[in-house]
């Protein structure tokens, strides 16, 4: 909100001439009432946000579209290229297409969405923002159920209740008001928001429209266009969905029931932040994980410790090295879901199980399909991906950019994270303004809510060594505890560790991995450290007050040493006989002489 009121001000502040004459027809269509379903828009994984640079530069000459309600003082610019409609138009409007719209009026472009479903996408109503609201309501509980954790701070609590409704009511409020941010937030800005599901019907054109309704859509033409379609729940086959017994992260948002049994297939950063959130209301959780070890992707040492503290101690057991390949959906309360379980490596049926509901949890798939993106001459890769360079910029069969039209997202698969996809969409807008720009996915950050949290960026220590033995460089690796921080200690929350791993030759920054208490609020020191190209000598002088959890990141650099470089000679040395206590620096032999 707060962020909201510093775009009207400044939208406000802006003089606003006379409106122009009235533009192509296709302005005309956009109020048309919002459809009941469509087109997500951005993956599952990451907090939404508004992007925090708002002030818009210079405009051009301003017009207004007619039979438009305008917010007031809402900034509306004109194409800068008169053959098209818009500088811009955005295909789906989640975390990443919100983001490129915001930089892209930054720069002065005239910018259209086009979304089918919600705006804010996956992330804001069916992924990572109801989800953390679940898991806050959840880490509440289960806090406060812990007896023995508050009987070490003196404090002392009756019998702990919650209700059901009132979490998932609080989880849908919480969507609905930060869809409802953003949606004005670019309605300030004078974003066009036009309704429907698009598809290209050629290199600078767009179709959309919603299904069964002639009142509703157009053709836009614009200079640029970015495909920000999202992702959906992936669900294998041999699985049905029925919503009830049998579902994913978008219907088990909406916590209609609890199970007393529920399994999870897939234990990545749905599977485990929903098992947080089932074992603190009560319900039991069995895993299924195809590969031999639960978390998959996370580094090995930061596995083993999040076992401990997540599965462990809880009801939580798991089956490793299956697959579901068969699932009956059940009737709650009334006949229980049969899982059939099959080896990974001897596909032969091993066991089977009978829970109470089953939760698909093994990931997304970009949503990519309708676009016709034959129009462009283009295609996806077998997973449904759109191929793009590292610019975001969309490449056709053979390889060749496709002038003005770019993929960022959950859509293009290079990292599904919504943050991700709004960095891309920044980084898209740059590039199609002339200044070349190439995000370094290597600094984007990743993490999982569940409590305590667990945060990551860059490579796990099997990666970096590989690379170091691939590169022939010394490997540096620095570990510290929360067990030595006094502000975790305060709160008794010292379980948990954090570990660098580094290039001992150069100081470069490799990954950062931690699991404690606000874990994804403490990794953007390192990870904007990466992103600057810091080195560990140069971040390990940051100052952090005391006592906060920054200390472990500083306790963490700060342990961090390079291998000693050559000894340099002390200048006094080399004018007196090597008496002197001064260093030798480059160019400082040519003041000895001159002294």
């Amino acid at each position: 909100t707060m962020i909201l009121n510093r775009v009207q001000q400044r939208a406000a502040g802006l003089a606003s001439p006379a409106p122009a004459a009235a533009s192509s027809a296709f302005s005309q269509r956009h109020a048309a009432p919002r459809p009941a379903a469509s087109l997500p828009a951005v993956g599952f994984a990451a907090p939404a946000r508004l992007h925090s640079s708002l002030s818009c530069s210079p405009l051009r000459k301003q017009a207004q579209t007619p039979r438009r309600s305008q917010p007031r003082g809402a900034v509306v610019t004109q194409a800068a290229d008169q053959k098209y409609d818009y500088d811009l138009v955005i295909i789906g409007c989640g975390v990443g297409g919100h983001g490129a719209a915001l930089h892209a009026v930054e720069q002065g472009m005239k910018v259209a969405v086009i979304e089918g479903h919600d705006i804010g996408g996956t992330c804001v109503n069916r992924g990572c923002v109801p989800s953390k609201a679940l898991l806050a309501a959840a880490g509440r509980v289960r806090e406060f159920k812990n007896q023995q954790h508050l009987k070490a701070m003196g404090i002392q609590v009756g019998s702990v209740s919650f209700d059901r409704e009132g979490v998932a009511q609080h989880a849908a409020q919480l969507a609905s008001g930060i869809a409802g941010n953003l949606k004005r937030s670019l309605e300030a800005l004078g974003v066009d928001i036009l309704i429907g599901s698009a598809k290209f019907v050629g290199t600078n054109k767009v179709k959309y429209g919603i299904t069964g309704r002639v009142d509703v859509g157009g053709e836009v033409t614009a200079k640029n266009i970015i495909i920000a379609t999202g992702s959906v729940p992936f669900v294998p086959p041999g699985i049905p969905i029925d919503g009830k017994t049998v579902f994913t992260s978008d219907h088990a948002l909406k916590l209609e029931w609890l199970p007393q049994w529920v399994a999870i297939i897939g234990s990545g950063y749905i599977g485990l932040e929903f098992s947080d959130v089932y074992t603190a209301l009560g319900t039991e959780v069995t895993f299924i994980e195809a590969v031999d070890n639960l978390m998959p992707g996370f580094d090995k040492e930061i596995q083993r410790m999040a076992q401990r503290l997540l599965i462990q101690g809880r009801p939580i057991d798991y089956h490793t090295g299956v697959i579901a390949t068969k699932v009956t959906p059940g009737v709650p309360g009334v006949k229980p879901v049969v899982i059939e379980l099959t080896d990974m490596k001897t596909k032969k049926v091993v066991d089977s199980l009978e829970v109470d509901a089953c939760m698909v949890a093994t990931g997304r798939s970009p949503y990519t399909n309708g676009l016709n993106l034959s129009a462009i001459n283009t295609e996806t890769d077998r997973r449904g991906f759109v191929p793009v360079n590292e610019k975001m910029e969309v490449l056709d069969k053979d390889g060749k950019v496709v002038p003005g039209v770019y993929c960022i997202g959950d859509a293009n698969g290079k990292y599904m994270l919504a943050h991700a996809a709004s960095a891309q969409g920044i980084s898209a807008v740059e590039n199609m303004n002339g200044r070349p720009h190439v995000l370094n996915h290597l600094s984007v950050p990743a993490a999982c809510f569940t409590h305590p949290e667990i945060s990551f960026v860059g490579l796990t220590q099997d990666a970096a060594e590989e690379q170091a033995k691939e590169k022939n460089f010394p490997l540096g690796i620095s570990k510290t505890s929360f067990k030595a921080n006094s502000k975790a200690l305060a709160e008794k929350e010292g379980d948990g560790m954090a570990k660098l791993l580094y290039r001992k030759d150069t100081g470069e920054i490799l990954g950062v991995h931690i699991i404690g208490l606000h874990a994804a609020d403490l990794i953007h020191e390192a990870s904007n450290a990466i992103a600057m190209k810091q080195s560990v000598q140069d971040i390990k002088f940051n100052v952090h007050a005391h006592p906060t959890l920054s200390e472990v990141l500083d306790e963490l650099f700060k342990a961090a040493h390079l291998e000693k470089a050559p000894a340099k000679t002390p200048v006094a040395a080399s004018l007196n006989g090597g008496n002197g206590q001064g260093w030798q620096w480059p160019g400082t032999a040519k003041l000895g002489e001159m002294l």
